[in-house]
């Protein structure tokens, strides 16, 4: 059992979600949207941090799975057509599992366009010329550019960024400047804890605008990891010669990275929600020499807010529904997913663990991850390979079940405002989704004090780290890895 402390702490620090609302990533989640990669989300991320004494959200989308690195001719990249959204409730916007509110405006909703140019077309040569010395140089053919626009509940906008630009992706010899020792031979750089450290082609890539908004937009290390092998072989002992199995390692994404001041929201005396969106035009006529054309409004195509809901909890009959469905239906549609977890019942758990879960509502409905914005910035990880970032002091992958905890000035919480440090209080790069997910649904948190499943050291998949160290600056995703040098589990 984990020790009395923590377990207190859980009990009311996630009872104290629950009132404002209350496995595998999404990687391949819906059956639709696994053929759209460029519109499929992965994973979404939403914590506190600090720069230069000035308190932020953080908010990351990633999309695009399963991204092998160094593919060629053909590339992997954010899709023109695409409109990539990241929403953003506060107050009397942020829809609960109580309260709906349908027709509720989020805080800010902020949109991610792209536009692809190529310095010449006419070669085989589409992504790199040569070397790529500085983003964007003569070498890097393919350059995608891109503009954030914030849209208030007011639906007033706001262009915070224009032309910003994305860096190429880690092909090898042609980017060496994001591996080690500057060589396209060597494995990508591990997570660094200074912006000085940071590759040249992702310093070159961080904005900054005069509100002080922060932006980094291009592919990253897929910073989720698990074992989601075994899960889809149905195998929970998570045994066998091979592992533990790292399902994502050796894979890139697309990460879109954005630091909102938390003043743009009003100050920090709040509980934010956070989810992402991908649309598409209405309308698109293929034509037989000509460019395609498209028209019409922008609908949605994918959406997440936690880690797991779609692909762990919800069965493959509303999958797809979920995904064009807004999150002002999670009550309605989705709510009896989340207290009758299938999961729990294929998990083993007691049989009044897989009923009447208004615990595992209070977390998952309506899907978005909520952040309390009066916390100090979470705790960070790094990594445990060499030369990586070491994690913060207190930092740990199951968050409040490891004892890694914050304490919060608007929630009541317990012993003074505690609320868990990682997910589901916001997710980090790092957070062990699967496991605190598993623990969460084998556990029953209902009671008080809650009963725990396992303890701190629980190692439900024994999968218990990336591949490698995340950067404990912004853009905080890991470097992507080295279409030259890189391995898969």
């Amino acid at each position: 059992m984990i020790t009395t402390k923590p377990s207190r702490v859980l009990s009311l620090a996630l009872t104290a979600l629950l009132p404002l609302t209350g496995h595998a990533s999404s990687h391949m989640d819906a059956p639709l949207i696994t053929l759209d990669p460029a519109a499929n989300t992965t994973d979404v991320y939403a914590f506190v941090s600090t720069h230069n004494s000035v308190k932020y959200l953080t908010v990351a989308l990633a999309v695009y799975p399963h991204e092998e690195p160094g593919v060629g001719p053909n590339r992997y990249n954010f899709d023109d057509n695409v409109l990539y959204r990241i929403r953003v409730a506060t107050g009397a916007s942020l829809p609960t599992a109580a309260i709906p509110k349908p027709k509720a405006v989020p805080t800010a909703t902020y949109e991610f366009s792209f536009k692809t140019t190529y310095k010449n077309k006419n070669t085989i040569a589409q992504s790199y010329l040569g070397v790529i010395n500085t983003v964007d140089d003569a070498s890097q053919n393919l350059t995608q550019k891109y503009s954030v626009k914030k849209i208030g509940s007011d639906n007033k906008a706001t262009m915070l960024f224009v032309n910003a630009v994305v860096p190429p992706n880690n092909q090898g010899l042609t980017t060496p400047l994001y591996n080690q020792g500057n060589s396209g031979e060597n494995a990508a750089r591990e997570g660094v804890a200074m912006a000085a450290g940071l590759d040249t082609y992702t310093a070159a890539s961080v904005y900054t605008n005069l509100a002080g908004y922060q932006v980094f937009a291009g592919q990253r290390d897929d910073g989720f990891y698990a074992d989601v092998q075994s899960i889809f072989d149905l195998d929970f002992s998570f045994a066998g010669a091979n592992k533990p199995f790292d399902s994502q390692a050796g894979f890139n994404v697309h990460t879109i990275v954005l630091n909102i001041p938390v003043t743009e929201l009003g100050g920090d005396q709040k509980i934010a929600g956070v989810w992402a969106e991908t649309c598409r035009q209405t309308t698109t006529v293929l034509k037989d020499s000509a460019a395609d054309t498209r028209a019409g409004t922008f609908v949605q195509v994918g959406r997440q807010g936690n880690p797991l809901f779609c692909e762990a909890l919800l069965p493959g009959l509303v999958k797809d529904a979920y995904n064009r469905s807004p999150v002002a239906e999670d009550v309605m549609r989705f709510k009896q997913y989340a207290t009758a977890p299938e999961l729990a019942t294929i998990l083993g758990a007691q049989p009044d663990r897989r009923v009447n879960r208004t615990d595992i509502a209070g977390i998952f409905i309506p899907d978005i991850i909520k952040v309390d914005l009066s916390t100090a910035p979470a705790r960070l990880a790094g990594g445990s390979n060499v030369g990586a970032a070491p994690s913060d002091a207190g930092f740990h992958r199951l968050g409040i079940f490891g004892g890694d905890t914050l304490t919060s000035t608007v929630q009541a919480g317990f012993g003074g405002g505690t609320v868990p440090g990682g997910w589901p209080n916001g997710r980090r790069f790092g957070d062990d989704v699967v496991d605190i997910a598993v623990i969460a649904l084998l556990s029953d948190l209902r009671t008080s004090p809650p009963m725990i499943f396992g303890s701190p050291a629980t190692d439900i998949d024994r999968v218990t780290g990336n591949d490698i160290g995340y950067n404990k600056v912004f853009p905080y995703a890991a470097t992507p890895l080295n279409g030259r040098n890189h391995q898969h589990d």
